[in-house]
This record gives structure tokens, sequence and C-alpha cells, in this order.
């Protein structure tokens, strides 16, 4: 269509041309179609419209009767005509490379800064990774050996708290003072043991995590059977449970167990942001070759300075938290080829997304 309306012009201006008798300078006009057709198409196409257009020149030339002391000077004027279309072409179509050659290396070294900026990034997170692993080692390895060396003690304080819980009411029989009182002191006390003893197995566990044994696990019925177990809690604690199971989700590759204890974590830390009742909705879908498990609930959410250092050791926003549970989470998401993201909004609520590889062909 170019090449049509560049020679419908071209033709147009040698009428012209013609029609004057040749009194108006036009031999300019005829690089109009020439350039456009040349800069459309390419250079090839730009010759044969300057061989087209000196051809036109010489046609109007003719037909207006120019008269000439030399019968070649016409033949002279057409060649030099055609020698300056051919030379504004090849200049016009290798200006027109040049530009296409500077815009495509300006396009390959902005995709070369872009990826340069990419793999910065991705190395700056790599350092921090690794920095951060090797905090969690030393943090971890402390943690084993202080659990290790408070573990043992904690049980022989628990078992003589049962002993004397048990001398207490030997103690008062034919007394006049009660043992009540001294009973809720050891209960206290008791109390007191075991939460040390929670922390303890928490950081156990954060410093000698349990080896990964994979297997075939069903998602969908492992959420419906150990859901099932928790029910009756999540009831007295005024929290709604709502499930949305994909039936598209099949078989992932992993531990049930490990799998059931992050989703468990999930699960206390949105009920303790929910004191008064609330609303606890867990589902999967299908997503390709993964599956997305969302735990949400409408508590009172998170800052996002907050959401930010979530998965920081020991950061925690509960008084009495250890700041070890997230890290779990995570750490049993990453073994697992997963990854686990969150949305918080402080006053409105949490979702957390974990994303899982599906076995292939499943």
């Amino acid at each position: 269509m170019a090449i049509v309306l560049a020679l419908t012009l071209l033709w147009s201006v040698g009428f012209v041309d013609y029609a004057t008798g040749k009194d108006f300078a036009m031999s300019a006009f005829y690089l109009v179609p020439i350039c456009w057709a040349a800069w459309v198409n390419g250079r090839l196409v730009g010759f044969l419209m300057a061989t087209n257009g000196a051809a036109t020149w010489f046609i109007a030339d003719w037909l207006s009767g120019s008269i000439y002391l030399n019968p070649l000077v016409g033949y002279w004027n057409t060649l030099m005509l055609f020698m300056f279309f051919l030379v504004v072409v090849y200049l016009l179509t290798a200006f027109q490379a040049a530009r296409d050659g500077l815009e495509e290396t300006l396009e390959q070294r902005t995709l070369a800064l872009e990826a340069l900026e990419v793999e910065i990034q991705e190395r700056k997170r790599l350092e921090a990774s690794k920095l951060q692993a090797e905090r969690l080692a030393v943090a971890g390895q402390m943690a084993a050996q202080v659990a290790h060396e408070v573990r043992n003690p904690l049980g022989s304080i628990t078992l003589n708290l049962d002993l004397i819980y048990k001398e207490i009411g030997r103690l008062a029989v034919g007394k006049s003072h009660s043992p009540d009182e001294g009973r809720l002191l050891i209960k206290d006390v008791r109390e007191e043991v075991c939460r040390i003893g929670r922390v303890i197995e928490e950081y156990l566990q954060f410093a000698r995590p349990p080896k990964l044994q994979r297997a075939p696990v069903e998602l969908n019925a492992l959420l419906e059977q150990k859901l099932g177990f928790i029910y009756s809690n999540l009831e007295r604690a005024n929290v709604k449970l709502q499930m949305h199971l994909d039936p598209g989700v099949t078989t992932i590759n992993g531990g049930a167990d490990q799998l059931w204890q992050a989703v468990l974590n999930l699960i206390r830390n949105s009920c303790e942001a929910m004191p008064g009742g609330g609303e606890l909705t867990i589902g999967t879908r299908r997503d390709g070759g993964q599956v997305l498990l969302r735990v949400s609930d409408n508590g009172k959410g998170m800052t996002a300075e907050q959401s930010q250092q979530l998965y920081e050791p020991f950061f925690t926003t509960k008084q009495e938290g250890t700041g070890l549970g997230m890290v779990l989470v995570q750490q049993i998401i990453t073994e697992h080829g997963g990854q686990i993201e969150c949305e918080s909004i402080s006053g409105k609520g949490s979702t957390f997304t974990i994303s899982l590889p599906l076995m292939e062909n499943s």
C-alpha cells in the first residue's frame, strides 16, 4: 500500500511538472515520495523509486517540449537527477540503519543494566540470607546448648513439685490450716516451669529440626483430618472456621507432620490475634504445578514494620512469645521447596499464603 501511494504521489508531481511547462523547479519534490518509500520499505525500494522518479522527470520534460542547445542535455540532466536520487536514498537508508542500530544497542544495554541490577539485588539478598543463616547457626548452637543444660533440671524440678504437692496434702491431715494455699502456689510454680519447658522445646526444634522424611501427602485430606481434631478448641475460643478446599489439589511430596506443625503455628497466631473471637479461613487452590494454601483471619493484624520483621529470629509481638514460631514455619516451608508470604493490615487481619510444589504427573 505504501509503495502504491508513493508511486501515485510521484506521478502526481510529474504531472504538475508537465502541466506547468517546467516553469517551476519541481525536481526537489520528486524526493518526497522517493524518500518516503525508502524509509518505509528499505533501500531496494528506494532505488526502484529513484529510477521511476528519474524516468517520470524525463517524460515530463520531454512532453513539455523543453528545448536544449544540445539534444543530449535532457538525457544528461536525467542521469544527474537519477544519481542525485540514488545518493539521497543511500544516505537516508544509511542514517535509518544507524539509528536502528543505536536504538538496538541502547535497548540491549538497557536490558543488560536491568539484568545487572536484578543480579545485584539477588546477590544482596543472597548475602543477607547467608549472613542470617550464619547468625541462626550460631544462635542455634547456643540455644541447643542452653536448652540441653536447662531441660534436665526442669524435669527434676517438675517431679519434685509433684511430690511436694502430694506431701502438702499429707501434712495438712489433722491440722487446722487448709492446704489449698500451698497447693495454689505449687500450681503457679509448676505452670511457670511448664512454660519454660515449652520455650526450651521451641529452641531445640529451632536448633535441631527433625530431618524431613518425604512421602506423598494428600494435602486436602490432611487438613480435613487435623482441623477436625481442633474444631472444638476453636469453638471454645469463639473462632468460626471456614474451609475452602480446591478438589483440583492433588498430592505433594513432603512430611505430613511438619506441614501440619507449620499450619498449626499459623492457626495459633491467628487465634491469638483474635482474643475475642473472629473468623478463621483456611483454603487451598491449585495454581499450575503448585498449590496455594492460605490461612486468613480478621484479627488485629500487623503494621508494615512488623510484617517486615516477621521472619526474624526472636522477634515477637506477644508478651510471652519466643519469636521462633514463624522462623520454624518458614524453615519448614523452605525445606519443602515452597515459599510463604504475608499480607496484613493493622486492625483488619492477616493472610498467610504458602506455595508448595505438587508432585509430577499429579
